[in-house]
């Protein structure tokens, strides 16, 4: 059965951003934020585990069964752009098992400044970088970073202890960005969760109103893989191929 027009169902949004940045603590932020006022559900994605799902499951911000995991076996930029199937199926059993869901956030296994969605898997995406990460870290600039509906500087609450100048990233953000969204987040700071809470009712407002088009921010850049039996220790992994239907199947990738 064909998937429903978007503003007939839930908004599916994307979460990524590397190792590390908070994107599961985003997901809960925005949980707390809203689950009094929308219908949510999550799914998460990692290789080999579900840890993502059991974390937000033992911090209570949902109803453990609206809280789903993907367990990729691959690269996770696979699943979440190259073959979306896996997520594909689980946020359309999440809508059919809790209909009707006015949220559905699909967080990426982290990896690396590189991961976008599919725009047949999400209706919007947000990138997550965080402080401990290095303040210069928006100026190296990649698809997610430049191009994601919204940008978010996560853990500000660290900047001192890490050496970090907030207003000079979202700067920096800004720039790489050309004027696109940024956000920067603490989930102790009450004015920038509220500015998020903000943000996802104004992205549903459009979605529902069909005023808002998913966007593709552009293929991964090429990335390296460990792998302890290939003889140079890894292989880099490029994802070539940019989404140009609707739904998709499998795109293309290559292991040089």
């Amino acid at each position: 059965m064909p998937d429903s027009p978007a503003s007939d169902r839930a908004l599916r949004l994307g979460v990524a951003g590397p190792v590390g940045t908070g994107k599961s603590s985003l997901i809960a932020t925005v949980c707390r934020a809203l689950a009094d006022d929308l219908r949510l559900g999550v799914i998460t994605n990692d290789i080999y585990t579900d840890e993502d799902a059991r974390f937000l499951r033992s911090a209570g911000v949902l109803d453990p069964e609206r809280i789903r995991a993907v367990e990729t076996g691959a690269c996770p930029h696979t699943a979440i752009r190259d073959d979306i199937t896996t997520n594909l199926l689980a946020a359309e059993d999440l809508e059919r098992d809790f209909a009707p869901l006015d949220v559905v956030l699909i967080e990426s296994g982290g990896d690396n400044l590189t991961a976008t969605f599919s725009p047949a898997l999400v209706d919007a995406q947000i990138f997550v970088l965080d402080v401990a990460g290095g303040g210069d870290v928006a100026r190296k600039g990649g698809p997610g970073i430049g191009r994601a509906d919204l940008l978010v500087v996560n853990k500000t609450d660290l900047a001192p202890y890490v050496g970090v100048d907030v207003p000079r990233m979202v700067a920096d953000a800004s720039d790489a960005r050309e004027g696109r969204a940024v956000l920067a987040l603490s989930r102790h700071d009450p004015a920038s969760v509220a500015a998020l809470r903000a943000w996802v009712l104004s992205m549903l407002a459009d979605h529902r109103a069909g005023t808002h088009v998913p966007q593709d921010p552009g293929p991964m850049a090429p990335h390296f893989h460990a792998d302890e039996e290939h003889p140079e220790g890894g292989f880099v992994h490029a994802h070539e191929h940019a989404y140009e239907h609707e739904h998709a199947g499998a795109g293309t990738h290559t292991h040089e």
